[in-house]
């Protein structure tokens, strides 16, 4: 599967901001899918998962300002981010969760396909 994430870009801090994830193939219904950012120099860190009956998990600094949620229909998945802090900017990931993991799928090694990315900044 290929994702294409987006909607990153510079921001301002108290700001929201919405990314996106698109899918390609005919199954991302049964996809579970999860968001990944990293910062220079840091590995990249679990944000929040979402199963393919729209079931959450998120990480636990991010719970209340993270939402993330689907459009299977649209072979979608986003991440909205509420009241940004210069923190938060990274570059962030979607990723698919390989299909045989347990839930919830917090290691990096739990997911087979990445997309490239999309930066966001944040400033204050």
């Amino acid at each position: 599967v290929q994702l294409q994430a987006s909607g990153g870009g510079l921001v301002q801090a108290g700001d929201s901001l919405i990314l996106s994830c698109v899918a390609s193939g005919s199954f991302f219904s049964t996809y579970r899918m999860g968001w990944f950012r990293r910062t220079p120099g840091e590995e990249r860190e679990f944000l929040a998962a979402i199963g393919w009956s729209g079931k959450t998990h998120y990480s636990d600094f991010v719970r209340g300002r993270f939402t993330v949620s689907r459009d299977n229909a649209k072979n979608t998945i986003y991440l909205k981010i509420d009241t940004l802090e210069p923190d938060d900017t990274a570059k962030y990931y979607c990723a698919r969760v390989h299909s045989t993991e347990y839930w919830p799928p917090i290691r990096e090694g739990a997911y087979d396909s990445w997309g490239q990315g999309t930066l966001v900044t944040v400033s204050s």
